[in-house]
């Protein structure tokens, strides 16, 4: 083990990367801009310099680690540096703080605060842009950028997908997509990791808040929400609520506090989907359909975006089951519109997801008797509703443990654990045991597929239901997903059904989720979720006696004609736009 002095104090290390994550072991949070440990370093913003005994000034976050440093972190001439090079940030930059949707959580705001900067002496010369709103998701404000390339790398090294690019030089230097397109006409898939990786408000999530507030104002219509699995394990973290206190009973208490007339939990979906998704692989793997290609799951939009874009012919492959987003939307409207005697038009839904591209798959049209619209009126991400709560004056420690409204009130631990990259597979394979052998698996039995950590690309598992062996693989990340449709398309790997999340760790980690900067919580959010399944009184998405009244009574059962045309979409009927 070596050794560094830094600040007078001995410091071991092993094989930590650079300086800069020694520094961060001894305590010292020093700022960077430019600086995430899931991305490649950059070392741009310089806010990481620190000083050795000879007096050379580095970058921290590019320098290795050597026996013997003698580091200073904060002396009079570093601190200087630094403000320095927060007020000449600030000189480039659109400092309209008090309105823009990232005040109180941008990190060059911060430091501007911590480093003691009261005025700024250099006129803003940099030309002002106008902002790209074409995005159902992100919105896009070349006025706040500083230049630290996050976004850049987000895109393109964890998501493979390069949407982002630096254009121009020195003074004229910008972010923009090639070209200066508008972000819609990109391969952009709206997963919304560039918004988590950027540091001030230059990306940010299309809010919908207003539309939300108008429904509930109207009292001709009746406001339905649904809240996703992942959101339960992340509210707490943006009202200072531990994991214990931060309970899905409480979202719902809170959601009724704010005007919502019925609210349901995204879980009682997920089972429906499993029954759909679950019912189809066995289908399509007993037909032999599935010998040269797997199936793939459809739950995430990011991820359809993506094989549209990037691999068009293979989206015969895709599980035609809609998101459990979806599929809620279309029972809301239909099922649960007759059952409360309502008109479809009179019922507005609702969904709260950790997901940006939620928000741009509400587009898609339901279709069914007399009814044409929409599954799903409007997306709040985890975000936006804690921004709501708080707009409410709810005070977060008065929330009591509410239970959904009737009708689709059950769920299981195998729904809750969709949020959590592996969730879905685990959960279909759980039922398919069930529906190929009649008698459920121990709950546990699959957990292979579970993901060990936020940096796993791939889980493959090869699981015997019955007398077939089903080889299965679950890939988050599209820089990984690419990797593993390569492999397949070369022959080096061949599987019967592909889970697929677009955010790195599944939709716990999805761009509408509370940012922490510098730390991602993918892993401990999916180990919640996990737990709560352990906890659940009902573990099997086929026990979940809700859903299975609502075949019994409306769908007739699993892939009937009305199935699909509720719960089922083509995915060849709408284009990436170009």
């Amino acid at each position: 083990m070596s050794h560094m002095i830094i600040d007078g104090r001995k410091v071991e290390f092993t094989d930590e990367k650079n300086v800069l994550s020694v520094i961060r072991k001894a305590g010292i949070n020093i700022p960077t801009l430019c600086y995430h440990s899931e991305l490649s370093t950059f070392g741009a913003c310089r806010l990481c310099t620190v000083e050795d005994d000879r007096g050379k000034m580095f970058a921290s976050c590019s320098e290795e680690p050597r026996d013997g440093m003698v580091i200073h972190t904060n002396s009079g001439r570093i601190r200087k540096y630094r403000k320095l090079i927060v007020e000449l940030l600030l000189a480039a930059h659109c400092r309209d703080c008090t309105t823009c949707v990232k005040s109180g959580e941008c990190v060059l705001q911060e430091l501007a605060h911590r480093l003691g900067v009261e005025n700024v002496r250099f006129q803003n010369t940099r030309e002002q842009r106008e902002l790209d709103l074409s995005s159902p998701s992100l919105v896009r404000d070349p006025n706040k950028c500083i230049l630290c390339g996050n976004c850049v790398r987000a895109c393109e090294e964890l998501q493979g997908i390069g949407a982002l690019g630096f254009a121009f030089r020195g003074t004229e230097a910008m972010v923009m997509p090639a070209f200066d397109r508008k972000i819609s006409t990109t391969d952009c898939v709206n997963c919304g990791q560039c918004r988590v990786f950027c540091p001030t408000g230059a990306i940010s999530i299309r809010t919908n808040m207003d539309e939300v507030w108008e429904a509930l104002a109207d009292p001709e219509v009746r406001v339905v929400a649904q809240v996703a699995p992942a959101v339960r394990a992340a509210w707490g973290e943006a009202l200072g609520l531990s994991r214990e206190e931060a309970t899905i009973g409480k979202i719902m208490d809170a959601l009724k506090k704010i005007g919502v007339d019925y609210v349901f939990d995204t879980s009682f979906s997920a089972d429906l989907t499993i029954m759909e998704e679950g019912n189809e692989f066995l289908q399509r793997f007993t037909k032999g359909e599935l010998k040269l290609r797997p199936m793939f799951t459809s739950c995430c939009p990011g991820w359809i975006r993506f094989i549209k874009s990037q691999y068009p012919h293979l989206v015969p492959q895709l599980s035609t089951a809609k998101s459990p987003q979806q599929m809620f939307g279309a029972v809301m409207k239909t099922y649960f519109a007759q059952s409360i005697g309502v008109a479809p038009e009179d019922i507005y839904t609702v969904s709260v997801m950790p997901c940006v591209a939620k928000k741009g798959e509400r587009n898609m049209e339901l279709f069914y008797g007399e009814y044409a619209g929409h599954d799903i009126d409007t997306v709040l991400t985890t975000r936006e509703l804690t921004r709501m709560i708080r707009a409410a004056h709810i005070d977060p420690k008065s929330l009591k443990d509410r239970e959904c409204d009737p009708l689709m009130k059950e769920w299981s631990g195998a729904g809750v654990i969709f949020g959590a990259t592996g969730g879905v597979m685990e959960a279909a394979l759980r039922s398919a045991h069930y529906l190929v052998t009649g008698r459920n698996p121990d709950p546990d039995a699959f957990k292979i597929v579970r993901s060990p950590s936020f940096e796993t690309g791939v889980v493959e598992a090869e699981v015997q239901i019955g007398d077939a062996t089903i080889r299965a693989a679950v890939v988050s990340g599209l820089g990984n997903v690419r990797k593993l449709l390569e492999a397949i398309e070369h022959g080096k790997v061949h599987y019967d059904f592909v889970e697929v999340m677009a955010c790195p760790g599944g939709c716990v980690g999805g761009g509408g989720q509370p940012i922490h900067d510098g730390e991602e919580l993918a892993h401990t959010r999916g180990a919640n979720l996990y737990f709560l399944d352990k906890n659940a009184k009902i573990r099997f998405s086929h026990e979940n006696q809700d859903v299975m009244k609502l075949y019994s009574d409306f769908l007739e059962k699993p892939l009937s004609h009305k199935s699909h045309m509720l719960l089922h979409t083509d995915h060849t009927k709408w284009e990436m736009p170009r």
